[in-house]
């Protein structure tokens, strides 16, 4: 195929892979805590990082993995410890990190706007080997931690005082998912932009949450949708020669169009069937349980 020929292409695609796993890996434990747009606003702290890398002339990736983390640390520790005005400092420090990157970046003597574009919204001829042993590292951690500790994750994400009170170290867990956040980010910025990789990180989540039910499901297909999306995406960009980020974006959402409007239909007919099995059941006479479909459900749902 003419898109493999091309060393950088392969790069591209090694890279698209690795976000379209660890992005929606990431995004499902902060669907479950609502913190959908998390994301977002480590993406703007991450410009300051992507500044200081083109001002020290060190690797962006790197550095913008540290002010991230940092960045992301903050922001766990303004949701738990700042009441009424945490979302004032959550602003400031949202704001202040992109106003700072887009400044260090136009002092350092290598930085433009140009440069600054191919953070903001992903570029395929960008990605050279170094970025792509850093965002195989950086992807490899993210796996490692989403998948073997997706129990103790998810009963944080589900209820904090439960998973207290069974012994989980639940501020530890919470600054772990902030990091680990963080570090997808940055491993997402060279494809999809550090503007669009909130997207990827809860829009196939969204998609699968149509037509699942237990959490392990919904995990394994949202990582199929991403990796499915920023392949597409990115073969889409080569071809046509169009963003790759804004590109991959779009065809996530048509995939959550298409499975919304397929999970119309089933949810009717599994609503159906549970009436039906509900009322052979009960026997004549009596009134049908209320709560068991209700427990039913919410069993099916924690799955891990």
């Amino acid at each position: 195929m003419e898109i493999l020929q091309t060393a950088f292409m392969q790069r591209a695609l090694i890279a698209a892979v690795l976000v379209g796993i660890t992005a929606p890996a990431v995004g499902i434990y902060l669907v479950q805590r609502r913190q959908a747009l998390m994301g977002d606003g480590i993406g703007h702290v991450a410009m300051t990082g992507v500044g200081l890398g083109f001002l020290l002339s060190t690797s962006a990736i790197w550095m913008a993995t540290l002010v991230s983390v940092a960045g992301a640390i903050t922001m766990e520790l303004i949701r738990a410890y700042g009441r009424t005005r945490g979302d004032i400092a959550l602003a400031m420090l949202f704001y202040g990190g992109m106003a700072g990157g887009v400044l260090l970046i136009n002092l350092a003597p290598n930085g433009s706007n140009g440069s600054l574009s191919t953070y903001l919204f992903g570029s395929l001829s960008t990605v050279s080997p170094a970025d792509v042993t850093a965002i195989s590292l950086l992807a490899a951690f993210v796996v490692l931690v989403t998948v073997g500790l997706r129990r103790q994750l998810f009963a944080v994400s589900q209820d904090e005082e439960f998973a207290r009170v069974t012994g989980l170290p639940v501020r530890a867990l919470n600054l772990l998912i902030a990091v680990t956040a963080a570090v997808t980010v940055t491993v997402a910025m060279r494809v999809v932009g550090l503007l669009l990789v909130s997207a990827l990180m809860v829009v196939p989540v969204a998609a699968a949450q149509q037509i699942t039910r237990s959490f392990v499901v919904t995990f394994v297909l949202s990582v199929v949708i991403g990796t499915a999306v920023t392949l597409a995406g990115t073969v889409t960009s080569y071809y046509q020669d169009v963003p790759p980020g804004a590109t991959i974006v779009l065809i996530a959402i048509g995939v959550f169009v298409v499975l919304t409007a397929l999970a119309t239909p089933l949810a009717r007919r599994r609503a159906r069937a549970l009436r039906a099995a509900e009322a052979a059941a009960v026997p004549d006479g009596e009134a049908p349980d209320v709560n068991v479909p209700a427990a039913r459900r919410s069993t099916d749902d924690v799955t891990v």
